[in-house]
């Protein structure tokens, strides 16, 4: 379940330094988290496409590994970004 331009646009504006900061870790986790709540959403109706909820996993092995890396090299931004995306309580 892909994003649209305009999506990906607005979670650029809000999580990077600027509209083209695509790159940067924290937009990558916002892109991976909208991405992984739609899956989400899709594999709870379809529940047998099997498919789907591999991608699912590996997307959310994705998403984890960068939250490692942000939490080691920049803590408070880490901490940011957990509050801003709602990911732990």
């Amino acid at each position: 379940m892909a994003l649209n331009k305009q999506e990906t646009g607005s979670l650029t504006a809000k999580f990077g330094k600027n509209e083209k900061d695509t790159g940067a870790t924290e937009v990558q986790t916002a892109i991976l988290s909208a991405r992984i709540g739609r899956l989400t959403e899709h594999c709870k109706q379809f529940k047998k496409d099997k498919s789907a909820q591999r991608g699912l996993l590996i997307l959310v092995g994705k998403r984890r590994r960068l939250l490692k890396y942000i939490q080691r090299t920049n803590l408070e931004g880490y901490r940011t970004l957990i509050k801003e995306l709602g990911l732990r309580k």
